[in-house]
């Protein structure tokens, strides 16, 4: 913390701006944050594995290199704070962690117990319901933290969960349509941009790259917006419901 009250004193820099800095190739900031920000990369990763994190176990080690990679990828435009953005990082890629160790583990008794009574495999039966129960909860609270998160987002652009359920396309082939449009939004560097920055959909430009008429797009502007802003983050649930409408 002494390191992050004399960087204060120093630039007076709020945090996301510090990590701007470090993008451009500051070490010295890098490691000054990480050094800074432990205990909260303790706490988050606790959070996770429901018990207390020493610096010394793995799943710390985890959560370091997660707190690195929101910082690499971290922009301001995503609408969210740092530690905000972070924090989704470094819970994925945590459950990711217990779910290799899992399951690496299940390969390994598979191996040396096949001969084991009746007593014993119902005992892994049980271990192996329960953890089953500790991945679905933990999901149902990644996926909680990333509508939280995309719903602060959209704040940012004017925009509410209640707008998107009244303006979203009633039929298939027209959301298919929108989210297509989006799509070819997020991959033009210059009409991502656009959306990021002036906060509103390019329709001028957009109406020109891809195949739908510009009435079309008007009128599902909030949905292609809220699809495009889904594509440009770290929504791994929401990505999935994008590939669901696509393979319909």
């Amino acid at each position: 913390m002494l390191s992050l009250l004399f960087m204060a004193k120093k630039k007076k820099r709020t945090l996301e701006e510090t990590v701007l800095q470090i993008q451009q190739g500051d070490q010295y900031l890098l490691d000054e944050i990480i050094d800074a920000y432990k205990p909260f990369i303790a706490k988050t990763v606790s959070s996770v594995c429901k018990r207390y994190i020493y610096e010394t176990d793995d799943e710390f080690s985890i959560g370091l290199i997660a707190f690195n990679e929101a910082i690499e990828k971290y922009s301001p435009e995503r609408g969210s704070s740092l530690l905000s953005f972070s924090e989704v990082i470094i819970k994925r890629r945590v459950i990711d962690y217990i779910r290799k160790q899992t399951k690496n583990q299940h390969i390994s008794i598979d191996l040396t117990n096949s001969a084991q009574d009746e007593e014993t495999a119902g005992t892994i039966i049980v271990n192996e319901l329960s953890l089953d129960d500790y991945h679905k909860k933990n999901d149902e609270q990644l996926r909680k933290d990333e509508i939280i998160h995309f719903q602060n987002l959209l704040i940012t652009f004017d925009l509410s969960f209640s707008d998107l359920v009244e303006n979203s396309p009633k039929h298939v082939d027209a959301r298919r349509n929108a989210i297509l449009a989006a799509k070819m939004l997020v991959a033009d560097q210059e009409l991502k941009d656009f959306l990021l920055e002036k906060k509103r959909l390019p329709i001028k430009q957009l109406e020109t790259r891809v195949n739908v008429s510009r009435k079309t797009i008007e009128r599902n502007r909030k949905y292609i917006l809220a699809i495009a802003l889904i594509l440009s983050s770290d929504y791994v649930y929401m990505k999935d419901y994008i590939k669901g409408v696509l393979e319909t």
